[in-house]
């Protein structure tokens, strides 16, 4: 029970860090359009830092090689499959009128979202250390995610208010997924093992994919030197908890 609870609260947290930030958003739109793209550079970093210091190296000391990277490789296919299924990527224009695209939106993170809290439970299966690094690692990409989800549905027409109800019920759909990864865990101990690498190929595509791209938008060379900078930072956490042990 401990268990479920540390699973519970961590992906709660998440949850809720995502609503006080879109509350800011609301009230102080500018401010957050500035860090946004620093969050980013961190979130990228995280995520590569823990599937291949953290991740990885938890996985390769359970599984074969040869099984290790098969389930890596269908993790990124996953990943792209669902990207382009339900048209993930956030829109990055300034004409996202229509308000079928919000809802596609909404389902694309929910189902994110839920993949995430599995991801975590499956994390504290392993070790509470590695449980509290994947909830850290997520947490960072959630923040820039959730944010931009706000705008993609405020540009899809919603009102503030339906937008911001919306997105607090999705991003609920975190603690729906640790929940469910609990008791799979519970039922299916040796089914962790192979989830841990499915997350770590998620982290890789969702970094690469998704969040380095963004960052390399920039046209100024103070901004590509700072984001840069704070992507080895995100790598430079994962890599300082390495050390730790909980």
């Amino acid at each position: 029970m401990n268990l479920l609870f540390l699973i519970l609260i961590s992906c709660l947290l998440i949850s809720s860090i995502a609503f006080i930030l879109i509350l800011i958003l609301v009230q102080q739109q500018k401010i957050i359009r500035k860090i946004i793209l620093y969050l980013v550079s961190i979130s990228a970093g995280t995520f590569l830092g823990g599937a291949f210091l953290h991740l990885l190296p938890e996985s390769s000391e359970k599984i074969e090689n040869s099984l290790l990277f098969g389930i890596i490789l269908v993790s990124i296919i996953f990943y792209f499959f669902l990207e382009k299924l339900i048209h993930w990527r956030h829109c990055h224009t300034r004409h996202c009128k229509e308000h079928s695209f919000g809802y596609i939106n909404l389902i694309g993170d929910s189902i994110h979202n839920f993949i995430d809290g599995i991801i975590i439970a499956s994390a504290f299966f392993i070790e509470p250390k590695i449980g509290l690094i994947t909830a850290l690692a997520i947490a960072m990409h959630e923040i820039p995610q959730e944010v931009g989800d706000f705008g993609v549905l405020i540009h899809a027409g919603f009102t503030k208010k339906k937008a911001l109800i919306l997105n607090t019920l999705v991003a609920l759909t975190t603690a729906l997924g640790g929940i469910t990864g609990y008791f799979i865990g519970s039922q299916t101990e040796n089914m962790v093992g192979y989830l841990i690498p499915f997350a770590a190929g998620g982290f890789i595509y969702i970094s690469m994919s998704d969040l380095i791209p963004e960052i390399q938008k920039q046209s100024t060379l103070k901004k590509n030197i700072l984001t840069f900078g704070l992507f080895l930072f995100g790598v430079l956490i994962m890599w300082l908890t390495t050390f730790f042990k909980i």
